[in-house]
């Protein structure tokens, strides 16, 4: 009896330890002479402090990463114009330590977004206007390039979109989407996980308003609804996703100026998916907040300072406790504390000083 009862001590207290601490990645820029590449951080959810567990070097602008839901292995971008690929690591979640594996040309500039599923790797590559398919090998290094699928056409806008640009490709249900900033267009891909070599087939468009620059998407938990932030406009658009089909329901901005310039970069749900929040950067550098109303619409709600200079990516702890933005151009993280039941974020004061920093990752 006096074992069990140990034994049950001991579990409820490792399980508030871990409720207490986060643990995640971080990618980076290091063309800028800052960043040295991967950072891996735990942050102490009880004091609100954050330390660092270990860099990955030896990685070119690591500016974009995700990871298989096992966490044991973790890919990136190497975003740059000339050696464009993507990059495997194994990890080592405990340590927080990452093991190069290999790396695969995505044959596409600047691949600047990542996705994997259990079969396959995607990239967004923002400067060749492409999409990049890999396999996954059995050890969880990629195979060679198995699928480029090439965009094509323009927009209004001649300083920004002359050409296609892919944004951002994620995986939902067996789909796959692409965002286009350059032709203002969301593609919608069949996906084939056990195919060989059409492993991303066309399936149906979604034409957004022309110069509005489509950047990244958010679910909704139940899948019916999704949140499109557009860059170069400022809009959100909600839109209501069924048979793979998208179409508009609604829209929103998180400019507060219509004179202001927009420059929106993020959006996330809340755990809960009660509140979405959207970044935008310079010269606003804000985070907006808008409730989700039972029907999926969306209702203003609050706009805040990020506290730094470009926020680009940003991410809410699984538990919705914190939110953290990762700032590009004053090369740091700010940490908000964030109520639960309001969706209110309070700046904690603490700080993370990391060189150019734009991808945050829980795990």
């Amino acid at each position: 009896m006096k074992h069990a009862l140990l034994l049950s001590f001991l579990l409820t207290f490792s399980q508030a330890f871990q409720a207490q601490h986060y643990h995640f990645l971080v990618g980076t820029y290091t063309n800028t002479g800052k960043s040295q590449g991967i950072y891996v951080y735990d942050l102490n959810g009880k004091t609100g402090v954050v330390t660092q567990q270990s860099v990955t070097t030896g990685v070119s602008n690591p500016s974009y990463l995700c990871m298989t839901p096992d966490k044991k292995f973790v890919y990136s971008v190497n975003e740059s114009a000339e050696g464009s690929a993507a990059n495997a690591f194994s990890f080592d979640a405990a340590s927080g330590k990452l093991k190069l594996l290999n790396r695969s040309l995505t044959n596409g500039k600047g691949p600047c977004f990542i996705s994997c599923t259990n079969n396959h790797v995607f990239t967004a590559n923002y400067g060749g206007g492409s999409l990049s398919v890999f396999s996954r090998n059995a050890d969880g290094s990629l195979s060679d390039l198995k699928q480029k699928i090439q965009h094509i056409g323009s927009s209004v806008d001649s300083s920004r979109q002359a050409e296609p640009h892919v944004h951002q490709v994620i995986v939902h249900d067996d789909y796959v989407f692409a965002n286009d900033l350059g032709t203002d267009k969301v593609t919608v891909y069949n996906y084939h996980p056990l195919a060989t070599d059409a492993i991303l087939t066309p399936f149906d468009t979604l034409n957004v308003r022309k110069g509005s620059g489509p950047r990244h998407l958010a679910f909704s938990k139940d899948g019916k609804k999704a949140y499109l932030v557009q860059e170069l406009d400022g809009t959100v658009s909600v839109l209501s996703f069924e048979n793979g089909k998208l179409s508009l329901v609604q829209e929103k901005t998180v400019v507060a100026d219509p004179n202001q310039k927009a420059w929106a970069a993020d959006i996330h749900l809340s755990p809960d998916g009660k509140f979405l929040y959207a970044t935008n950067r310079a010269p606003a550098n804000s985070i907006t907040c808008f409730k989700v109303l039972p029907d999926g619409k969306l209702e203003n709600y609050f706009m805040v300072s990020t506290r730094g200079d470009g926020p680009r990516n940003f991410a809410i702890t699984p538990d919705g406790k914190y939110l953290l933005i990762a700032h590009q151009f004053s090369d740091n993280i700010v940490i908000f504390k964030r109520d639960n039941k309001t969706g209110i974020l309070t700046d904690t004061g603490e700080r993370i000083e990391v060189g150019a920093p734009v991808c945050l990752l829980f795990y």
